[in-house]
């Protein structure tokens, strides 16, 4: 069973239930379970404020979750066209992680939701995509053969599913979105198997 991780922050809901809807997507195909994580905000003063254990919704990811996931999902908000700080800075501390090369080959795709049709969508994705390739992840986006892209009014791309949930961050994803994430989340689980090492004695491919 491989394990897909879907990592993502959200602030009022609408990423992460981006987040379920592609792991309902990894699940649908054989031999891939989806593992849901997020990250504790970001304190502005030193000490730490959030809980161990998030009083709601997946629990907060590790190091480990990403060393040891067969792809990975990245979710986050907008923030002036940017990934929000708190993945951001889960990112930054995977430095070892990049020095051992561990995510090196495996499969990755970003997904994001803004309050405004024009808040940085795309910007966002591509963002999110730069400390991936860095890690040296195969970025997997949603082709247009997925033909929900030409129909949807709202979120979209083929850089990644996007949600448009409005100005008060209430409104619900829409039919394509949905259809979209489940889309991309599968491509994912099926890239993840093709790219696995034949057995868990081999490393997965590092060039």
């Amino acid at each position: 069973m491989l394990d897909i991780l879907v990592l993502y922050y959200s602030r009022y809901g609408a990423t992460r239930e981006m987040a379920h809807q592609i792991a309902h997507g990894i699940e649908q195909v054989d031999d891939c379970q989806a593992v849901i994580r997020t990250v504790a905000p970001v304190s502005t003063v030193c000490e730490s404020t959030a809980p161990a254990v998030p009083d709601e919704g997946a629990p907060y990811a590790s190091q480990d979750d990403l060393a040891a996931c067969a792809g990975l999902a990245l979710g986050s908000p907008t923030r002036f066209g940017n990934m929000a700080a708190p993945l951001k800075y889960f990112l930054d501390s995977s430095g070892a992680l990049w020095l051992s090369a561990r995510l090196s080959g495996k499969p990755a795709t970003v997904f994001t939701s803004t309050s405004s049709m024009h808040g940085g969508q795309e910007t966002t994705l591509l963002s999110m995509m730069l400390p991936l390739l860095h890690h040296g992840m195969v970025l997997s986006g949603v082709p247009y053969t997925a033909t929900e892209l030409n129909k949807t009014n709202s979120g979209g791309t083929p850089y990644g599913t996007s949600h448009l949930a409005g100005a008060d961050s209430d409104r619900p994803l829409s039919d394509e979105e949905i259809s979209l994430c489940h889309i991309q989340g599968k491509r994912l689980a099926q890239a993840a198997t093709r790219l696995a090492p034949d057995s868990a004695d081999q490393p997965w491919p590092l060039r």
